[in-house]
């Protein structure tokens, strides 16, 4: 079982960038290094260790995300390697929901691009602190100064440069560690023998690293009042490495400074002092705070909060955060031990589904390989074998503890694009739907719904690569034939006007009447503040008459609806969001208020209100004005000066809205470095057009943009908000899909 001190030596770590910044070439660097395998798998090879699955070989990019377990310095360091793509955003959002720390990688030529961004703001969601290490120093156009500005400006970081780049581009050869002051060169076939030879005041970078080290001091005393009180006092000029890596600590695991790194994975070179930046810089789950949870009872959670602290002592706690499944041993339940320690064959109790379920084996993973082991304590992240019913985001405690707690769960995206899809044979229906349901528990970025008006199954996803690796995966791992629709967009609805409906419900079912009257307001809210249930009853406005009363007696002891009757309108009108009137996309942004209530004694039931409140709610929506929403995207289109004027006016014409241009990095006006094969989109007169496109017009973009700029151009987009159709589009929408 793990000490105190092997909790202390552990760091949770995930390496998260845009795609091709070099997240997972990074990644096989460490696994060489720190001896967890004896060659380099490459990327482009399709030989990345961490790249296991075959669309990700075949693509060159990672999809899921991979975790592993290495050693460096007697330090035990559990690494996610996470997608760049944005169609896989969720895979990112749940492995920093439970790590401790990052490494934000970062292209030396591009700096910081839209889903370098994105991951950033995900970081801050989750507070996970981060150090950054700039890569690919050896491409022409790389700068580090770059990434350091874009650190600042557009991520409001605040950069403290470590190291320098010996030489840049072709000439690049190694780094300066700035607290040693020391020439970092990697020798070896692979880089694995690192040369540190101290500067001397005859070095031809010594003053330049002089300059960088009193900047670097400059920093850390802006953010670390230790480290400001020695600045300004006389020992300020001679501060020793020791005491520059306590403070650099101290201000990454606050959140308040981010050490930047650089070097090149792919050169093999900056990899060794990037893992001694784990060490030095990350956290241990010892030195984050207690993580809180929320008590749960038999009625749900209480509204109380308990600390459970990273140590053997306290209850177990876990988090799952990834379902994989195994064609021999089943579903894999990856998770991450908050507290407490289990053990195989313990029984555990899924907090989140009120499930009982039986630790059967316990698994260290490597990739896609894995190794037995019997015990997990805080800090570890391991996988479950026989967790029936256990999905992303459930917490799990031990059956028998005396309190059951719950974590806070995870903010999955919802579906932008979907596509119909069916077996070519009625003989694989029901390998289909399981096939399905199987990627659902995987995946919560992915849906499946029935459409209630074709009946087709329709497959939702975060983009087109996504619901294409989901097809591809029906033909590879279950020999699953299907025929896929186009791909649509997943549309919202939501109201225009706010509006009162009463509803009167009285039926005769099986000879007994059945009675309630309920009045609801509809009333539109901001984009993106989701619906809202008030229940806004008066407190005490009974009306009259042995057999009627509005208002029985809460669980507080306050007069209120019925408990049971408020439960039920609640639900229904949940329910009832999920289709709206024009057709049958969800409703968002929308906010219901229950003003009022009636009930009889004998006639009201549960079910009564549970009609009377679906009936006001699908007469509420229809009566609301109720218009579309559509999935706007932001665009970056990274295009030679020469096309700029036509890809604006393509843009415009997909009822886009440019927001701006601005420089590409590395750009060099006068140059032409663009126009040759092979270049990068970042240099010569290069252009970043930055758009807000809606999703609908976007399909297709990528064939239609390199025929206009003769392949020169690249572009990336990420989901940003929905917002309203016009009017002639809204009609044009409906009549189409409504097959007029």
């Amino acid at each position: 079982m793990a000490t105190l001190e092997d909790i202390v030596r552990t760091r949770d770590i995930g390496i998260m960038a845009h795609i091709d910044a070099g997240k997972t070439t990074t990644t096989e660097r460490i696994l060489f290094y720190t001896g967890i395998t004896h060659r380099i798998g490459e990327v482009h090879d399709g030989a990345a260790v961490m790249d296991y699955m075959p669309q990700e070989q075949e693509r060159g990019i990672t999809i899921t995300a991979a975790a592993t377990t290495c050693y460096w310095r007697e330090h035990r360091i559990n690494i996610i390697d996470t997608p760049g793509h944005v169609d896989f955003t969720v895979e990112v959002e749940r492995s920093l929901r439970v790590l401790d720390g990052a490494i934000a990688v970062f292209d030396a030529v591009s700096g910081v691009e839209p889903q370098s961004e994105t991951v950033w703001r995900q970081a801050d969601r989750y507070r996970v602190p981060r150090v950054a290490f700039v890569n690919k120093l050896d491409r022409v156009g790389a700068t580090l100064e770059l990434t350091v500005n874009m650190l600042r400006e557009r991520l409001g970081a605040h950069p403290i440069v470590v190291q320098l780049p010996i030489g840049l581009e072709g000439a690049f050869e190694g780094v300066i560690d700035l607290l040693e002051m020391q020439a970092l060169h990697f020798d070896g076939e692979h880089g694995e023998i690192v040369r540190a030879d101290p500067l001397t005041p005859d070095s031809e970078y010594f003053e330049a690293a002089r300059e960088a080290r009193v900047a670097l001091v400059e920093a850390l005393a802006e953010v670390d009042a230790e480290l400001e009180e020695l600045y300004l006092s006389d020992e300020g000029a001679n501060v020793t490495a020791q005491t520059l890596r306590e403070g650099l600590r101290r201000a990454t695991v606050s959140g308040r400074g981010v050490p930047v790194l650089c070097g090149s994975s792919l050169k093999n070179k900056g990899v060794q002092p990037l893992l001694d930046a784990v060490v030095d810089y990350l956290p241990s789950p010892r030195d984050l705070p207690p993580v809180d949870a929320e008590v749960v009872d038999a009625g749900g959670p209480t509204g109380e909060t308990t600390a459970r602290r990273p140590i053997h002592g306290d209850p177990f706690l876990a988090l799952a955060f990834k379902v994989l499944y195994d064609p021999h041993r089943g579903p894999l339940v990856f998770f991450r031990v908050y507290s407490g320690k289990a053990k195989i064959k313990d029984a555990v109790w899924n907090v989140t589904r009120a499930r009982k379920e039986r630790l059967q084996k316990i698994l260290q993973v490597h990739a896609n390989k894995t190794q037995e082991i019997d015990t997990v304590g805080p800090g570890d992240i391991a996988a479950a074998v026989g967790l029936k019913f256990t999905a992303t985001g459930d917490t799990l405690v031990l059956a028998d503890d005396a309190q059951r707690v719950v974590l806070a769960g995870m903010q999955i995206p919802e579906p932008v694009i979907f596509r119909s899809i069916e077996p070519k044979t009625a003989s694989d229906q029901k390998g289909l739907d399981e096939a399905l349901e199987r990627f659902q528990r995987e995946d919560p970025s992915f849906k499946v719904r029935q459409d209630a008006d074709s009946g087709q199954t329709l497959v939702c996803g975060q983009g087109e690569l996504h619901l294409e690796v989901i097809i591809d995966r029906l033909l590879r791992e279950h020999r699953l034939d299907v025929h896929v629709g186009r791909p649509q967009v997943a549309y919202r609805e939501t109201i225009s006007v706010p509006v009162d409906r009463e509803l009167e419900y009285v039926r005769e079912i099986g000879g007994k009447r059945q009675y309630a009257k309920l009045t609801l307001r509809f009333e539109p809210v901001g984009r993106g503040e989701g619906n809202a249930f008030v229940d806004a009853l008066p407190p005490s406005t009974a009306p009259s008459g042995a057999r009627s009363s509005a208002l029985r007696g809460g669980p507080d002891g306050k007069p209120g609806l019925d408990r049971v009757f408020l439960t039920a309108i609640r639900e229904s009108v949940s329910d009832g969001m999920t289709r709206g009137p024009l057709l049958g996309f969800p409703v968002e942004d929308v906010r219901v208020t229950l003003v009022h209530a009636v009930a009889h004694d004998q006639e009201s039931s549960e079910a009564s209100f549970r009609a009377a409140a679906s009936m006001a709610t699908m007469e509420g929506l229809e009566a609301a004005r109720p218009v579309l929403l559509e999935p706007i995207m932001a665009i970056d289109v990274v295009v030679p000066q020469d096309f700029t004027g036509s890809v604006v006016s393509d843009l415009n014409g997909r009822r886009g809205r440019v927001m701006g241009m601005e420089a590409a990095p590395g750009s060099r006006p006068d140059s032409h470095a663009g126009s040759h094969p092979g270049s990068h989109p970042g240099q010569g007169g290069n252009q970043i057009v930055k758009a807000e496109v809606p999703l609908a017009a976007m399909v297709g973009y990528a064939t239609e943009l390199r025929s206009a700029t003769q392949g020169r151009a690249a572009y990336s987009m990420h989901y940003s908000h929905n917002a309203e159709v016009s009017a002639e589009v809204q009609a044009s929408i409906v009549q189409r899909l409504r097959g007029y």
